[in-house]
């Protein structure tokens, strides 16, 4: 379906194709113009817009560039509106973190954050259905974590599981979509605990008591053990593979 009446008003001189891509935007956001719905051709833009072909197709390539439209060719061609879903978005914010790295310190201080505001929103909010499945998978990793040599990139996928299921529980999807972009990112400083035995059976161990807590509605509990997540982490990610039971032991 083509959008055929006029909602748009002439491009500001000077900043003609900046001026243009923002009134259509603005139409997207607004809903004037809808997912699958095509813009009208080039030539009427520059009518609407009064302005050239060139400045036309340099916002519609601008916008291509941010996903808010697909560019078709051929006989039923031309400027579609695309579905913004919350993969596109958190794979967008994923690629902006992977160019702006930080120190692994700011990551875990972001990171703990989060999940200390995830674990008190799901205590208060999660239905017990919902707790249940956070545990269960919780299990899950307890089994992929297993024996001498477990796969640590199943565990890393799993691990990846956990932390968007405790995301939902919040019941705010905003918490779900940074989430989401976080794990993308970059990658889990929390290998460093599982490529460990030592962590990686205690680190198990915590996400089942975590959850448990979550599911048992015991805030203060759940709290503790983030705490100590992230306390293990600090330690792990500092001293690298020298001392690493030792700063086990003094947490525990």
């Amino acid at each position: 379906m083509e959008v055929t009446q006029s909602l748009f008003s002439p491009a500001t001189p000077g900043r003609a194709s900046e001026d243009v891509a923002l009134q259509i935007e603005a139409a997207i956001v607004a809903g004037s113009i809808a997912p699958g719905q095509s813009l009208p051709s080039e030539r009427e833009l520059q009518l609407q817009f009064q302005t050239s072909r060139g400045v036309v197709r340099e916002a519609l390539r601008a916008l291509r560039q941010k996903g808010l439209l697909d560019i078709r060719k051929g006989a039923r061609g031309g400027a579609f509106v695309k579905s913004v879903g919350v993969d596109n978005v958190s794979e967008s914010l994923a690629l902006f973190l992977k160019q702006h790295p930080v120190a692994p310190e700011r990551l875990i201080e972001f990171r703990e954050t989060i999940d200390r505001a995830l674990t008190t929103l799901a205590t208060a909010r999660a239905d017990a259905e919902q707790a249940a499945r956070l545990v269960a998978l919780t299990g899950t990793l307890a089994d992929l974590a297993a024996g001498p040599e477990p796969d640590l990139a199943a565990l890393a996928e799993c691990d990846r599981e956990c932390n968007l299921a405790l995301a939902r529980l919040a019941g705010n999807p905003v918490f779900e979509w940074v989430m989401r972009a976080v794990q993308l990112g970059y990658s889990s400083l929390d290998m460093a605990l599982y490529e460990d035995p030592d962590y990686r059976a205690r680190t198990v161990a915590n996400w089942r008591d975590t959850a448990q807590a979550i599911a048992d509605r015991e805030p203060l509990a759940a709290l503790s053990h983030i705490s100590l997540h992230y306390a293990w982490l600090r330690r792990r990610v500092r001293n690298g593979d020298d001392g690493a039971n030792d700063a086990i032991k003094e947490q525990t």
